[in-house]
């Protein structure tokens, strides 16, 4: 075979070989940003809020999930054997911080029971238990009396000690740290209630801080430490199945930052 045919084949064969590298390293100019989680609400339900970031992205966020049905406290008790139903034994819910799977029927105020436990404090700006930020199925969970009342209204951080049926959580004079499995729930939650109460509609506006002595201030800490656990403990199916439930069957809003993890960094 002529030297100079060899020579064309092989330069056919290296311009082609270049062509599918480069197809290879540049992405499509329309795919998602690294990281970035994809929904089947994308379209419909957070149609307004896609390609936002800061402070675009909390006012659409807050726009679109404050457009929702609001229940009573009492409503709330059959809310929870719902939301927080053992997914191994439909006769029990999974108390938050200890990790206990315990008897729906055993809901109340005495010791051994579980109660609702308000994840974003109720004193961290007043509110109470007033339908609104008192009744949000998003940070309502159910929980133990006595390690609901060690929690009290502290802010979350890390360190402390143990205590029983703590199931790993930890506290001490003024924080709160949670078990490592719900770490990531618990910032979700904070954060969801810092973006869905923003002082437009009868309630104070609810803003995460860095701090672990807020008190009756309208702000809940620790951020930095919250967006660490968010990023530790990722969503789990436990808290998707969660979101799915109280917008289906009760408040038919959603916890964006369950759907969408990439949306705190975007903005906080």
């Amino acid at each position: 075979m002529p030297v100079a045919h060899i020579r064309r084949r092989w330069k056919s064969l290296a311009l082609a070989t270049s062509a599918v590298l480069v197809g290879l390293a540049v992405p499509a100019l329309n795919a998602p940003s690294a990281g970035a989680a994809t929904t089947a609400y994308d379209d419909t339900y957070y149609a307004a809020a896609i390609g936002k970031s800061g402070a675009a992205l909390k006012d659409s966020l807050h726009t679109i999930i404050s457009d929702q049905t609001k229940i009573s406290y009492s409503a709330v008790w059959n809310a929870l054997k719902v939301t927080d139903q053992d997914p191994h034994n439909s006769n029990n819910v999974i108390l938050l911080y200890s990790g206990i799977s315990r008897s729906k029927s055993l809901n109340g105020g005495d010791m051994g029971d579980w109660n609702r436990e308000h994840v974003w404090a109720k004193s961290h700006g007043d509110f109470g238990t007033s339908t609104g930020p008192g009744t949000d199925l998003h940070h309502l969970r159910p929980e133990d009396v006595r390690v609901n009342s060690i929690r009290g209204n502290k802010d979350f951080d890390n360190g402390g000690g143990s205590f029983t049926d703590g199931g790993g959580s930890l506290t001490d004079s003024d924080s709160f740290e949670p078990r490592d499995a719900v770490k990531g729930d618990v910032a979700r939650m904070i954060l969801y209630m810092a973006v869905r109460y923003e002082g437009t509609d009868g309630w104070p506006d609810l803003e995460p801080n860095d701090t672990v002595t807020n008190g009756s201030n309208p702000y809940h800490g620790r951020l930095s430490v919250l967006k660490q656990w968010h990023r530790q403990d990722p969503p789990s199916a436990f808290e998707k199945r969660r979101n799915d439930v109280i917008h289906d069957s009760y408040q038919h809003n959603r916890n964006p930052f369950i759907d969408h993890p990439e949306w705190v960094e975007a903005i906080w």
